[in-house]
């Protein structure tokens, strides 16, 4: 499988404007065709998007905050400065917690030292919080009944997030919550992408070989290429990602317009290979993000972990990005949004169908989350 990440801190190029009267009007059609949608659909054909985006309140605070990658540095910064205050020294050197990468801290960790030790007593405390965090969502109404949750998001990948999930499924065990922890058998950086593959339209899937998926985070952003092997496995259990660019755009502090301008270059470059490799791709992208996705392809709160203001009324991200994009094949390009922990855990979709209820939560700069409900084919409906 041909992959590659782009995790350099240099912002993408701007990508060129249409310049003439033709290429104008057919900027104009792909801002109309953008936000046709439909965005954020909770009904599909094989399931049911009971909610996503749940804010839990606890008095202090939201309740999934707690559980965060950033909550889980927070924990060991704790950890580490008491250790230092009893060894004398700092056990993890100069730099800042936040600045340990998760390979930084599992060879940490593979030491066995005072450094692990601390570790691992954040990553007790962070299995507690994620615990809790699991009870609360299954008291909730769009919770309820829930027999399996995905961990997403690339904390599981390391092996200190490991050992927390872990702990987190002996503490669910130990207190009898009927409730299975699974991980996202994708690469984090693959499966906000791949869950496209079940939202885009069944006709596009059945005639091209391949989607252009985005999945904008707080920290990076992954575009795609999606090709789905509809022919091998109808189920799309066989999607995979066959190019992805990856962007750090949190080094680079880009204003909204820079960093769609920014998703707008990478995926013409994805256009460009898919051509060269004469890799047949629909007309349609799929854009997965944080917060909550109105009808329209407006945002509707949740994006405060992106640059600038992606609520604002003049801000409508599948017209914006639609505009800065040339043709695909010998169709005008539709953009389609929806939020990043739905897609995510739709990549999982296929490999769900022996549980009936069943549920996300993408471990990142926040936590996100989803819930789904299985359906049935429409004769026993």
């Amino acid at each position: 499988m041909a992959s590659k990440d782009k995790n350099s801190a240099q912002k993408p190029a701007a990508s060129k404007k249409p310049s003439t009267a033709q290429e104008g009007k057919d900027a104009k059609a792909q801002r109309e065709l953008g936000i046709v949608g439909p965005h954020g659909d909770m009904r599909l054909a094989s399931v049911i998007i009971e909610g996503y985006s749940l804010e839990l309140s606890d008095g202090e605070g939201y309740v999934g905050d707690v559980a965060s990658r950033t909550a889980f540095r927070h924990m060991l910064d704790a950890w580490r400065k008491l250790y230092a205050s009893m060894e004398g020294k700092d056990p993890m050197g100069t730099k800042p917690t936040r600045e340990l990468s998760k390979h930084k801290l599992d060879a940490l960790l593979e030491k066995d030292g005072v450094a692990a030790q601390a570790i691992e007593a954040a990553s007790e405390d962070y299995a507690m919080q994620l615990a809790h965090v699991v009870q609360r969502f299954l008291k909730h109404k769009t919770w309820r009944g829930v027999e399996r949750i995905i961990i997403g998001g690339g904390f599981h990948q390391s092996e200190v997030g490991g050992r927390a999930i872990d702990g987190t499924r002996k503490i669910l065990k130990a207190e009898k919550v009927p409730v299975e922890l699974r991980t996202l058998r994708h690469h984090a950086d693959e499966g906000g992408l791949i869950g496209w593959v079940h939202l885009a339209p069944p006709a596009l899937l059945q005639s091209y070989d391949a989607i252009l998926a985005v999945d904008i985070g707080g920290t990076n952003v992954r575009c795609g290429i999606v090709q789905t092997h509809l022919h091998r496995a109808p189920d799309l259990s066989l999607a995979e990602v066959v190019r992805r660019e990856k962007w750090a755009h949190a080094n680079d502090e880009p204003l909204r317009d820079e960093l769609v301008e920014g998703i707008a270059t990478l995926l013409e470059g994805l256009i460009a290979y898919a051509e060269k490799k004469k890799i047949r791709l629909a007309p349609y992208i799929g854009v997965a993000c944080p917060g909550l996705i109105v009808e329209d392809g407006s945002l509707a709160g949740g994006t405060q972990n992106l640059p600038g203001n992606w609520e604002s009324t003049r801000f409508h991200l599948p017209r914006d990005l639609c505009e800065r994009l040339p043709h695909i094949g010998d169709g005008r390009t539709q953009v389609c949004l929806h939020n990043d922990a739905v897609v995510q855990g739709l990549s999982e979709m296929p490999f769900m169908q022996d549980v009936k209820r069943w549920a996300v939560l993408t471990v990142g700069t926040g936590l996100g989350n989803a819930s789904y409900t299985n359906r049935q084919p429409p004769e026993f409906e």
